[in-house]
């Protein structure tokens, strides 16, 4: 890492997970410390996750996610994550929090997903989404879901859309759409997407959570306006034959 670390803050683990975490910080020469001074936070579950993100103290500071599915590294994992980490492996990948914004006003953040569903139950309805080459696409659907790579593999997946790597754009895909082919779109995450709707009001899904309704010819604009550090720890050592060779004669 470009960054050395030696602070590390824990949260969303208690119990033994969250002992076996300050454990291998502790053995790996660093210091458990609070999430506001720390150099990597190590957040367990995709709650903390969303949290530290949104919440973190200070800019550079890194994320571990530690949740199942990709871009993260799993629970049985994380002390020997945390463990590498320390001793000087890994890298930083930029990852975008999603801004929102309703008529020109920002209401909420995002790390995962944003949805936009239609009140009514399996009501489709026409949606509008303006992409970021001066295109506008309408689709009849029951919703959009736009995600980040993290956000890749949830609502997004289960609706039909592609698995994202970390760096290679945002989602938008349909919910439900009428009709038996349906585009998804990949965007920039540099760029925004805009959907409007001109019936009935629609209602704001922000990381799998019930935010607001929003009234029918509100513009919602959603854009990646800042970015994150997530910390991807090394594999491990691997041997260098001309180093590790059992039985050399460099005594």
């Amino acid at each position: 890492m470009s960054d050395p670390v030696s602070r590390v803050g824990v949260v969303g683990a208690d119990g033994p997970l969250g002992s076996r975490l300050r454990d291998a910080v502790r053995t790996a020469d660093g210091r458990v410390v609070s999430p506001a001074s720390a150099d990597v936070v190590v957040a367990v579950g995709d709650d903390a996750i969303r949290d530290s993100t949104l919440d973190r103290p200070a800019r550079g500071t890194g994320i571990l996610p530690v949740r199942d599915g990709p871009h993260a590294v799993d629970r049985p994992a994380a002390p020997d994550a945390v463990r590498r980490l320390l001793d000087g492996g890994g890298e930083r990948v930029s990852h975008p929090v999603l801004s929102i914004v309703v008529d020109g006003d920002p209401v909420g953040r995002a790390v995962f997903d944003v949805g936009f569903v239609t009140t009514e139950p399996a009501r489709i309805s026409e949606y509008a989404v303006e992409l970021p080459d001066d295109r506008t696409e309408t689709v009849r659907a029951d919703g959009v879901v736009v995600a980040t790579p993290f956000g890749s593999t949830g609502y997004a997946s289960a609706a039909g859309g592609p698995r994202l790597e970390p760096g290679s754009g945002l989602s938008i895909v349909p919910i439900a759409p009428f009709t038996t082919r349906s585009d998804t779109w990949v965007v920039a995450d540099g760029f925004g997407v805009s959907v409007e709707r001109d019936a009935e009001p629609v209602s704001l899904v922000v990381d799998g959570s019930p935010h607001e309704m929003v009234a029918p010819g509100h513009p919602i604009r959603i854009e990646a306006a800042e970015r994150i550090d997530v910390v991807v720890p090394s594999r491990g050592h691997t041997p260098d034959p001309r180093t590790d060779r059992k039985g050399s004669n460099n005594s």
